[in-house]
């Protein structure tokens, strides 16, 4: 279990960086982080960071796909996490 949440902080922090890196590369018209990358980095465990980062970074604020996808993502991770808890734990 300390394995899991180690790595769920780790990929939190990576994707809120990365998305900070992302918007630090598009102000200065360089090569982008794709946006499918962006997403896949939320689905593997980083909505929350990529959620922080939007906000903080003021990033991908206006994306449908990011500003109503990345809470969606983030609900569903919370759906399963609680059904597992459900499964494994609590029964």
């Amino acid at each position: 279990m300390k394995y899991l949440l180690a790595s769920l902080i780790v990929i939190n922090v990576l994707t809120f960086f990365i998305y900070g890196i992302d918007k630090w590369k598009a102000r200065r018209n360089k090569w982008r982080i794709s946006e499918a990358a962006l997403l896949w980095l939320a689905v593997a465990g980083g909505s929350i960071g990529a959620l922080l980062g939007m906000k903080v970074w003021h990033h991908k604020t206006m994306h449908k796909k990011f500003k109503y996808g990345l809470p969606a993502i983030l609900l569903l991770q919370v759906a399963l996490a609680g059904f597992i808890l459900y499964l494994f734990v609590f029964k």
